[in-house]
């Protein structure tokens, strides 16, 4: 067996600086390193931009073998390695890009030491060629990315990932066990540990907060609209708006189009050249926006994007964290933004209703689609709720968060309270008339009094409680509905019947019903509030800012030179930091965040040129 020499870096801080340009760990980093390096196993939940890659890539610097990355997206795998070469650190990917020359070359480099790091797809675990692979190499570590998707209960089950432990039983020494994710709720990083067999791991869950993403939700009459206002205040930036179906992506992208926006799309229906141009595209910056489904983006590691915009709601709040978690990755303020329509619940039933479960047990079916179910009325409850955003996904992770947190569309939107405690028992008055039978639309026309063949059909024109609520109108009946099943008055059952919950507390003549009210009309103008100064923007100066853009001319000249994403060259982050620190010196320019020794000698001097002559 080959074995290597231990890293020449002595410290995980020496690696951090040396090998990335940083001078500290962030929340979490260290102390899952230093687990790492005392050989035992790791099960770590950080949010997206928190720097999970770092965890296992310092301390692979360290250890006397290959680091064996299981990754599920080829495009990730790209971008990590692209990453650590620029940063000048060996590093490989094995998946079926690969032609079988590349996948030979890629093991003999391997045998003879050149790689620190390598990126496997799942999928190639247990083929012969690979095994014999393992067995002849010193492995280390081996890290699972994107642990969640060993679990059935997780959102991107993937079969192939339940290969992983008896790919490591085959291997006979085992290495240390390391599993990443960003988005698992209790259930999912019990069955991690479980399916990967962890011993004793170290566990960390670092808080699922992102302080730098704003989170709204809007009801707009025209979504269109909305979106073409919205890239008008927002011209420039790069964003991804997600879309439920191919037919919303065409159709979005053809407006854009039609408006000379720069715009990409991305979705199944293309071809595989189409879609990696496009990704290509939008990665490269060439275009600033795409419009996709969610088949887009969990491999793209690009960290400036500034906005993601949801064109329908998601189907759970697994696939919404995350998708929304693809801005800002940089740690720069970026916004979140999910425009609702009560279609978007239609959409969604439709597609679950259609999900293939033929590689399935039935059992195991029906105890996911039940999950499924749940999870979509979680979402449509954040698309309802009028309290704080942000608490409402965290507490859905698990989290306690003891206060509002004053930075997100309700926090900063103004809402009437209406005593609705009237209406509400004679909605409930009606569903019990209706013997729990119907859903919500029905139960909302019967007490409006709509005359229409479904409900003559039904005999709920007869019901005492038609036309109960006549004056009213359907949007207020909405909320206090979706008010009543947060409360727990009433619950939803199979094919999103209403039934009665606990209706006691009403038999209290002190209990009332509060619905909060939303008047768009009363947005509170956010550009008043004072921002956290998480990006360091606010303290540049405007010579500071025209040196920013200069900066970025040169990131994307070099980016292009060598045909990788700007980002890898430098982020926003790190360039904001020369705008400020203004370094003219080789010493200068290393004390930067994001700039170490193997990047400064690429790039160094010539940021250093430029930054001189905006001196003059």
């Amino acid at each position: 067996m080959r074995t290597f020499d231990r890293g020449i870096y002595k410290t995980s801080k020496e690696a951090l600086k040396a090998v990335f340009g940083y001078d500290s760990f962030r929340p979490g980093q260290e102390s899952v390193i230093n687990a790492v390096l005392e050989g035992r196993d790791i099960l770590a939940v950080m949010p997206t931009g928190a720097g999970k890659s770092l965890c296992y890539q310092v301390p692979a610097m360290l250890l006397s073998g290959i680091t064996l990355v299981i990754s599920p997206l080829i495009s990730l795998m790209q971008d990590q390695v692209n990453a650590l070469n620029e940063a000048g650190v060996d590093a490989a990917f094995i998946n079926s890009s690969l032609s079988e020359k590349e996948l030979n070359d890629t093991f003999k480099n391997a045998y003879k030491g050149h790689y620190k790091i390598i990126y496997v797809a799942p999928e190639r675990l247990m083929s012969e060629g690979f095994i014999s692979f393992a067995k002849s190499i010193e492995i280390s570590m081996i890290t699972v990315d994107e642990a969640h998707c060993i679990s059935q209960w997780g959102q991107d089950f993937r079969p192939s990932y339940m290969d992983i432990a008896e790919f490591i039983n085959i291997l006979g020494k085992r290495p240390i066990i390391s599993a990443f994710t960003a988005t698992a709720t209790q259930n999912v990083r019990e069955d991690i540990i479980c399916s990967l067999g962890l011993n004793d791991p170290y566990f960390l869950v670092t808080g699922f907060d992102r302080e730098n993403l704003f989170f709204q939700v809007d009801k707009p009459q025209n979504k269109e609209r909305f979106i073409l206002d919205y890239i008008e205040r927002h011209r420039g930036e790069s964003g991804i708006i997600y879309c439920a179906t191919r037919k919303n992506v065409d159709s979005l992208y053809t407006l854009l189009r039609k408006q000379n926006i720069s715009v990409a799309r991305y979705h199944a229906g293309m071809s595989n050249e189409e879609r990696k141009q496009m990704q290509d595209d939008f990665v490269f910056d060439y275009t600033s926006i795409v419009i996709a489904t969610n088949a887009f983006g969990m491999g793209i590691d690009k960290s400036n994007v500034r906005f993601v915009i949801h064109y329908n709601m998601p189907s759970s709040m697994e696939n919404y964290y995350q998708e929304a978690g693809r801005a800002g990755r940089d740690g720069l303020n970026s916004e979140c933004i999910l425009l609702f329509s009560p279609q978007d619940i239609i959409i969604n039933r439709f597609l679950l209703e259609h999900k293939d479960f033929s590689d399935i047990d039935p059992i195991d079916a029906m105890t996911i689609r039940d999950r499924d179910i749940k999870r979509l009325q979680i979402m449509e409850g954040y698309c309802y709720t009028t309290e704080c955003l942000r608490n409402y996904i965290l507490k859905y992770f698990g989290e306690d968060p003891k206060k509002p947190c004053d930075d997100c569309g309700n926090c900063l939107r103004q809402f009437e309270t209406l005593d609705m405690t009237d209406e509400a028992k004679k909605i409930i008055n009606c569903i019990y008339e209706s013997r729990e039978r119907y859903g919500k639309n029905i139960i909302m026309d019967t007490v409006l009094g709509a005359k229409t063949a479904r409900l003559a059909e039904i005999g709920a024109s007869k019901y005492k409680s038609y036309g109960v609520l006549e004056s009213s109108n359907k949007n207020l009946l909405r909320r206090l509905i979706e008010e009543l099943l947060l409360e727990g008055y009433i619950l939803t059952g199979e094919y999103q019947v209403l039934k009665l919950g606990d209706i006691s507390r009403l038999k209290n003549t002190d209990t009332k019903v509060m619905v909060k009210i939303t008047d768009e009309d009363k947005v509170t103008n956010r550009k008043l509030k004072p921002k956290k100064n998480i990006n360091g923007m606010d303290s540049l100066t405007s010579a500071g800012f025209k040196l920013f853009d200069k900066l970025k001319e040169l990131r994307l000249e070099i980016a292009r030179a060598e045909k990788i994403p700007p980002y890898i060259v430098f982020n926003d982050k790190t360039l904001i930091d020369m705008c400020a620190k203004m370094p003219t010196t080789k010493s200068d320019m290393l004390n930067v965040s994001g700039v170490g020794e193997n990047k400064y000698g690429k790039y160094g001097e010539r940021f250093i040129e430029v930054i001189k002559g905006f001196q003059l």
